[in-house]
């Protein structure tokens, strides 16, 4: 995607390229799939983005990983959520334009961002959703759930435990 000038997949290649990300501060979680060429997480990891590969979430809780690889990468500073959701597999999500099997679960998904309380979050978008690639309806309600969840991990947001 990144010999695409615009595309879906360049938000965060055009925000390194215009200085609007400290690169050293960005942790993509569950990347996988075909679609993509060893350049674009060849080019991730040169810049210094964190990534975990969905395969190495594979039938594990996600807390501990959120514990030591991820918590400690965002430290205090600003936090800005952006979860794709094709980064859960298409048996949880499948209202997504790149659907590709191998992906997290929306348990995992939950612990993701239950894992985020306490963090100094500025802002959380959720993107990828299309309602038309799911006759049953699956993939908008789990995006408003993990959505809710966002909104619950906002500082001075009071939840119930």
């Amino acid at each position: 995607m990144m010999h695409c000038e615009l595309a879906h997949g360049t938000p965060f290649y055009r925000a390194v390229q215009d200085g609007l990300l400290d690169t050293r501060r960005v942790v993509q979680i569950g990347l996988r799939g075909s679609v993509y060429g060893p350049n674009e997480e060849r080019w991730s990891l040169q810049h210094g983005f964190h990534i975990i590969q969905a395969q190495e979430c594979w039938f594990k809780s996600m807390a501990p990983i959120m514990e030591t690889k991820v918590l400690p990468v965002l430290g205090a500073g600003p936090v800005y959520i952006s979860f794709d959701i094709d980064c859960l597999d298409p048996a949880f999500a499948p209202g997504t334009g790149t659907p590709e099997i191998g992906g997290l679960t929306s348990a995992q998904a939950l612990e993701v961002i239950r894992s985020c309380k306490g963090l100094n979050i500025v802002g959380a978008d959720l993107v990828e959703v299309s309602p038309p690639y799911d006759t049953s309806g699956n993939t908008a309600l789990t995006a408003a759930n993990l959505l809710f969840e966002m909104i619950c991990v906002l500082p001075g947001v009071k939840c119930l435990d």
